[in-house]
């Protein structure tokens, strides 16, 4: 390539056994006439996977294949990732970067790094592909009952699998559907629909040992700005917790959350979704605080039937704090994300809303707001609004939150598939052995 020139990377990843080796192996099989240099995360103190790839390849390892040790590449080894790459552009002469995440990563984190350090000078992502186990990904949000329920990478680092799933997904440019010779036609339909409503727009195509195109797996499918499903959900969603019953005006903050819930959430359109599988998305907005108890019980124990939730959490007891929800399958968290804009001093309110004009804010609640979106296939949205009503509090009811963190960053688990809680905001919010 000409010097000056910027070199297009491809961040791949999947959990460990998806067949992200198998898909680079058949990469470096297929390349043609492209130079490619891959990094590959050692996930012990052998790199299997390096060493597969070389051997396939004919490669060795440091000519063209390059091994990072230790960990995490997203996390831990950011500063040795931006370095390697930095000299490998200075050293060796390439047409294509493929950066192969860990098994416990998102690909998201990965591609910022080339956009937010040195290697920006050097580099630009062309996208972020997420190989999929169909298998599992089926037993893991339908009927199925998966093998594995965390993802355990060599390094000792856990993760919740329906997380770690989710949020490749949500990242990805290009899904990969792998292993679509283990499900049925119908459970490889549902897969495609939750993926497409969980990421909308990405490309997905479907292989058994990772024949992906090459010319589409290292094609520019990058988009920063494409929205996850559940932002989209909320970006269309033209409901308001501000309509009566018939849809007119404002009403008080009792009768907000008294009467029929059907009024308060939109349904996304998603009419090929739901006319086969039922995928739909819909989101709950309420301007009243639930009751820290009530909130965990229901949070921590949604339906099989949601297979993604997120959102913004207005919690009694602790009315500073702006707590955001993130739910995917078996597991469920509450996170402390700082105070919310009402929180502040009025000269900070004032300077917020006018740099953030966009910001929904009501006369005498500011920002405060439970506001969650949920994803998932033939959800019964009306009783789940309805369970979450339950929990709303008059203004002024006094309550204790409890467990719920308070230090920005800081989070609890109200939910997780190993039945391991390390920690449950309030007793009994989440019955033993929920889902």
């Amino acid at each position: 390539m000409n010097a000056g020139e910027t070199i297009p990377v491809t961040v791949l990843g999947g959990s460990l056994g998806a067949g992200k080796t198998t898909l680079l192996n058949h990469l470096l099989t297929n390349a043609g006439d492209r130079d490619i240099a891959v990094l590959v995360n050692d996930m012990g103190s052998v790199n299997v996977d390096a060493e597969l790839v070389a051997e396939e390849s004919d490669l060795a390892v440091g000519d063209g294949v390059t091994e990072l040790s230790n960990g995490c590449i997203c996390c831990e080894l950011q500063d040795d990732l931006e370095t390697a790459v930095v000299r490998l552009a200075r050293e060796r002469s390439f047409d294509h970067l493929v950066v192969e995440a860990s098994g416990v990563s998102e690909p998201g984190p990965v591609a910022r790094l080339f956009v937010t350090s040195r290697a920006a000078a050097r580099y630009d992502v062309a996208g972020l592909a997420t190989v999929v186990d169909s298998r599992l990904f089926a037993d893991t949000f339908g009927d199925g009952d998966p093998e594995r329920t965390v993802a355990e990478e060599g390094d000792g680092s856990v993760r919740p699998l329906s997380d770690l799933l989710v949020e490749q997904v949500e990242s990805a440019d290009l899904v990969v559907l792998n292993k679509r010779d283990l499900v049925s036609d119908a459970e490889l339909a549902a897969v495609r629909d939750a993926v497409e409503a969980l990421r909308p727009g990405a490309t997905v195509v479907e292989t058994t040992r990772g024949d992906v195109d090459v010319d589409l797996l290292l094609s520019d499918l990058h988009d920063p700005d494409a929205p996850v499903g559940w932002r989209a959900a909320l970006e269309s969603d033209t409901g308001g917790d501000d309509r009566d019953q018939d849809g007119h005006g404002d009403h008080d903050e009792h009768d907000d959350h008294s009467h029929d819930a059907h009024d308060e959430h939109d349904h996304d359109d998603t009419p090929h979704a739901e006319a086969t599988y039922g995928v739909t998305s819909f989101v709950y907005r309420r301007r009243a605080s639930l009751d820290p108890d009530g909130a965990a019980a229901v949070l921590g124990d949604l339906p099989d039937s949601v297979v993604r939730a997120k959102g913004s959490l207005w919690v009694a007891g602790a009315e500073d704090v702006h707590y955001t929800y993130s739910q995917a399958g078996p597991s469920a968290y509450v996170a402390a994300a700082g105070p919310w804009v009402a929180s502040r001093p009025e000269f900070e309110q004032d300077t917020y809303r006018r740099n953030h004009p966009e910001l929904d804010w009501h006369d005498d609640h500011g920002d405060r707001r439970t506001e969650l979106v949920f994803i998932g296939r033939g959800m019964d949205e009306d009783a789940l609004a309805a369970a979450l009503d339950d929990h709303l509090l008059d203004p002024g009811a006094s309550a204790d939150a409890g467990d719920y963190p308070t230090d920005p960053g800081e989070e609890v688990a109200l939910a997780e598939p190993t039945r391991e809680r390390e920690s449950v905001p309030t007793a009994g919010a989440t019955p033993e052995g929920g889902r």
